[in-house]
């Protein structure tokens, strides 16, 4: 049973290639749609972690994802016929069966960890969760609630075996006078004591003694990894957190991120464009191609122009998923009036640079070239921070849908990191 939808399902852990991550398959829907695990596809932090793709949502995800960062699984297919997973006995305990039970098989791709530069801090009310460069991954943590009872501090070095030895077993509690507002906001319609703790004033209520002295602590510490699993990589930082919550710690994987990703625009951005030979005619790259594109390239592939091309540079194309960004500055016309003295880029062009974007991936393979796409729908569409003058917008765009001239597209715009805007684009290519 779903924690917190209360639905009955059914969960089952599949193998998966390598480099493809891991993701969430609804088979209860049709198509059977995808969920990839990126903190780019969070669209709820209220006491849980829920990914969701256009309509598709699977809710409290952090559990699973804990196991999978925890005992160093990269790449597997969760399947489910529901829209949460079940929540077992409110730990990672029977995940980590399962895993175990199969085994794990190693897989030829280098496995690269992210690398912390710089430190890291995100504060968000009682909220701290700061993050340090460091040779390893550590967590120390600090749990309390507001009246500071059942204080407590944990610190471990995360691998597979003090994930497992360590963590694993701890499980999901809360507080006696929270459970009322939990029901009114339509949560926890699964929970009893069969798979939470519940601590009223000085008592713990449970249906078995603690797991750990420190119970309480390690469980948000689950709850950390499971959510850094987000940024899709292995992480080598020390976390450092006072009372984490989901969104603070969602917005950490933003945040670590864009730090890795600015060495990498940086340098595509002021790299000069690749030399040719004379008479050598532009290669036309495939859609599979991993290599980015500049400004040159991407007006022969576009027919958009000044003052309607949103895209300044493709920064790679991998199968059907493309990364581009769109550098603010003053001087663009829509500032003149949108609005003086408080210039904020709007929304239906960042809209329009994910259809762009969207258009790029389709009109760069051979069998449309000559083409135009043409923008017909878009859904889901969520404005969620402003862009300013200054801002760099990263647009990732993933193809998910083609059929004949019909095609359909995801796509996400973030700043720094930040989500500003998503969507799902739909577009029909027409002959020029």
């Amino acid at each position: 049973m779903g924690l917190h939808s209360g639905n009955r399902v059914t969960m089952k852990l599949l193998p998966a290639p390598a480099n493809t991550g891991i993701r969430f398959r609804r088979v209860d829907l049709d198509g059977h749609p995808e969920v990839e695990a990126r903190v780019e596809n969070v669209s709820e932090t209220n006491r849980s972690t829920t990914l969701a793709k256009g309509n598709v949502k699977i809710h409290t995800v952090e559990h699973v994802l804990s196991t999978f960062s925890g005992l160093g699984v990269d790449n597997a297919i969760v399947e489910l016929d529901a829209n949460e997973p079940p929540i077992a006995d409110g730990s990672s305990r029977e995940y980590a069966r399962m895993v175990r039970q199969v085994g794990l098989a190693l897989q030829a791709e280098k496995r690269e960890p992210l690398v912390l530069g710089a430190p890291i801090e995100i504060k968000s009310g009682e909220t701290t969760i700061s993050a340090f460069p460091y040779d390893g991954f550590k967590i120390s943590c600090t749990s309390t609630d507001k009246q500071g009872r059942h204080t407590q501090f944990f610190s471990v070095e995360i691998s597979p075996e003090t994930w497992l030895n360590e963590l694993s077993d701890a499980r999901t509690f809360c507080f006696f006078e929270e459970i009322e507002y939990l029901i009114k906001n339509g949560l926890i319609k699964g929970g009893s004591l069969e798979n939470a703790v519940v601590i009223r004033d000085d008592a713990v209520l449970t249906n078995e003694p603690l797991r750990y002295a420190e119970e309480f602590v390690r469980h948000k510490i689950l709850d950390i990894v499971g959510d850094l699993a987000l940024i899709g990589r292995p992480l080598k930082a020390h976390i450092v957190a006072i009372k984490p919550s989901h969104g603070a710690n969602c917005e950490l994987a933003k945040q670590i991120l864009a730090q890795a990703r600015k060495p990498l625009i940086a340098s595509q951005t002021f790299s000069p464009p690749p030399a040719q030979t004379e008479g050598s005619s532009p290669k036309v790259a495939a859609a599979s191609d991993s290599t980015g594109m500049d400004i040159m390239e991407v007006m022969k592939v576009l027919p958009h122009r000044y003052p309607f091309l949103m895209v300044d540079r493709v920064l790679k194309i991998e199968g059907n998923k493309i990364l581009a960004l769109k550098n603010v500055t003053i001087n663009e016309v829509h500032f003149q009036g949108h609005f003086p003295g408080h210039p904020i880029m709007p929304g239906v062009l960042q809209l329009e640079a994910m259809a762009q974007v969207a258009g790029i991936i389709m009109l760069k393979k051979l069998e449309n070239l000559g083409k135009i796409a043409y923008f017909m729908a878009a859904d889901s569409v969520k404005w969620r921070t402003p862009v300013r003058p200054g801002d760099t917008i990263l647009i990732d765009v993933e193809l998910t849908k083609l059929r004949g001239k019909l095609g359909k597209a995801t796509g996400v715009c973030t700043v720094d990191g930040v989500v500003t805007s998503e969507a799902v684009v739909t577009f029909v290519l027409m002959d020029a």
